[in-house]
């Protein structure tokens, strides 16, 4: 638990700090809540670029701490309103970390988050472990973007965070935040709506659900397609005279890279497209929100607007240069080989409707009916989110909101891409990436400060008492689906050892006992874990307390005080009665 939480801890002030820090660079006065998003992003990148110069990762350490000691010696008494800041964010920081350790407190114990529904954290340890060691991995040899494994490692080699809690502690940051984040879309709001609004943007159903099988990559890359189009929004109404309003949305793109490579433009690359030609589209014509795209009244791609946009792209590339080459291998990876495996942990596609947050499953994989509530809740869910999301479109277009509506354009093509020509797998992925931009479409015309502005006279005989119970009905329902996404996570093993991974090589696939204790089988869904681990061969996994060697096999590998494995003498004859594990390895592929 210590582990865990110190974890996070570290990353949110690290965070939080660079963050400030770097959009005071840029002209920022004020507190922004962009900070997070960008400090974490910078986090990525430095960590990366350090984490196998010689030390293998203490140099990550020190270059973090370096750069949280200067970012917040350059922000003391510098920045505008932090006290405000410190009211508002503190009770979303507070209900996002509560309602991330749902898992650990259900369960009952601390461990690698979403064993039995995806297995990919193992080869995720396994790299970070590689890194910790100085050593070569597939991943890191296929050009998978390591960023926040290094920042993983970084925990390791400084503060002795083992990598499960490094882990655990990033993806309950993320959380974190992700809902600070969106705090930019609803800060002028009363503190109960301002505090459901971001929370529930921060964890929006398939993001809920993401974490709950330890996914930090996709729910990641959520929170950086969020910020980025908060950051474009916020260069346009909040800073329209500095030179560098548009860089931290550079940065933000920076960090994406090292975290989701190529594939984050998709998002992030169509969202600023689109963002372009609307915004420049209502500028020509005169039909803007005033102080949108400002600087002289120049349009979006000239004036001076023109020459902060091209700053910001110099930004952008001097900081992801260095990683071309990798991205250029990675183009080659499994997950993007449309005849390769296509469901990986799904039982089919899922639904794009669960992106409205409402959906009364603990499993997002399941279809309606499929679990205890009956699928007439689902589409009335469905029916209830999709009015308000329709309501919130036409709301966020009279609002010129050109940003927000760029990032769901971006989103649904990228959703429609990988629903057409890509898997179930990644067609997923697109539906939980959007979840944050759907929830604040909806939210932020349903939370209008105008609604709480208003006197008690002023409400009567208008329709804000309607949207009022609206919005309370849909915070309700679609909090109650995240809550239960998060109360059904499993959390597995509490530690890891890359000794299985290097035993797997070696027995191949020879009939192998594995005999683990039965805390780890019985409390913490060991056997999933190690079947996974051991994929590819005929394996028995048994309890220490019971375990008989059965005909045939030629290995045994046991867990104790660390794995160690032993080769059978003269064993028994007969057929080894251990399954083949490969229908696993052959449904799930490799961590993606």
């Amino acid at each position: 638990m210590i582990g865990t939480y110190a974890a996070v801890a570290a990353i949110c002030v690290s965070s939080l700090a660079i963050g400030q820090a770097a959009i005071g660079l840029c002209g920022a006065r004020g507190w922004s809540w962009l900070s997070p998003a960008v400090g974490l992003a910078l986090l990525c990148a430095a960590c990366w670029g350090t984490v196998r110069l010689p030390g293998d990762g203490v140099v990550s350490a020190a270059v973090v701490a370096a750069l949280t000691v200067a970012a917040v010696a350059y922000l003391w008494r510098r920045v505008e309103d932090g006290g405000g800041a410190l009211s508002a964010g503190w009770p979303v920081a507070l209900g996002s970390l509560l309602a991330a350790s749902l898992p650990f407190v259900v369960e009952g114990h601390f461990g690698i988050l979403g064993t039995s529904f995806n297995p990919d954290m193992s080869q995720h340890l396994l790299a970070a472990d590689r890194l910790a060691e100085g050593h070569s991995s597939q991943l890191l040899n296929q050009g998978y973007p390591l960023g926040p494994h290094s920042v993983v490692v970084a925990l390791n080699k400084g503060l002795g965070i083992g990598l499960v809690q490094g882990f655990s502690g990033l993806t309950v940051a993320v959380a974190i935040l992700a809902s600070l984040t969106a705090l930019a879309a609803f800060r002028q709001l009363p503190l109960l709506p301002r505090t459901a609004g971001a929370l529930l943007v921060g964890l929006a159903y398939v993001v809920a659900s993401y974490f709950a099988q330890g996914a930090f990559k996709e729910t990641m890359q959520a929170l950086y397609l969020l910020a980025f189009v908060l950051a474009l929004r916020e260069a346009d109404r909040t800073w329209p005279n500095l030179q560098l309003r548009y860089t931290p949305a550079a940065l933000i793109a920076a960090g994406s890279i090292y975290t989701y490579s190529f594939p984050s433009l998709i998002w992030l690359g169509g969202t600023a497209v689109l963002w372009l030609a609307l915004s420049s589209g209502w500028r020509r014509r005169g039909d803007h929100p005033r102080g949108v795209l400002g600087g002289g009244g120049s349009p979006a791609s000239t004036g001076p607007a023109g020459k902060s946009l091209g700053l910001a792209f110099v930004v952008f590339a001097v900081l992801t240069l260095p990683e071309l080459g990798r991205m250029l291998d990675f183009h080659s990876f499994e997950t993007f080989d449309p005849n390769g495996p296509g469901l990986g942990n799904l039982f089919g596609q899922i639904s794009p409707f669960e992106a409205l947050g409402i959906w009364p499953s603990g499993d997002f994989r399941l279809a309606p009916g499929d679990g205890a509530v009956p699928a007439v809740a689902y589409y009335l869910g469905i029916a209830f989110g999709l009015a308000v999301f329709v309501y919130g479109l036409v709301q966020l277009w009279r609002r010129r909101e050109a940003a927000i509506l760029a990032g769901l354009g971006a989103a649904a093509l990228a959703y429609a891409a990988a629903r057409l020509a890509g898997t179930p797998y990644t067609a997923a992925k697109a539906i939980e990436i959007a979840a944050p931009l759907v929830m604040l479409a909806i939210l932020q015309p349903l939370l209008s400060t105008r609604l709480f502005r208003m006197s008690l006279e002023e409400r009567k005989g208008t329709d804000e008492w309607m949207r009022r119970v609206v919005a309370a009905a849909f915070l309700g329902a679609a909090g109650v689906c995240s809550l239960l996404a998060l109360a059904n996570a499993p959390v597995g093993p509490t530690s890891y050892s890359s000794r299985l991974s290097e035993y797997r090589k070696q027995v191949g696939e020879g009939p192998t006992l594995v005999v683990a204790s039965p805390q780890l089988l019985d409390e913490e869904h060991g056997e999933p874990f190690l079947a996974w681990e051991m994929r590819g061969g005929r394996v028995c996994i048994q309890s220490s307390e019971e375990a008989k060697v059965p005909p045939g096999t030629r290995f045994v590998i046991r867990d104790e005080d660390g794995w160690t494995l032993q080769r059978v003498e003269n064993p028994l004859p007969g057929k080894s009665p251990c399954p083949l594990i490969a229908e696993r390895q052959a449904r799930q592929g490799p961590a993606r």
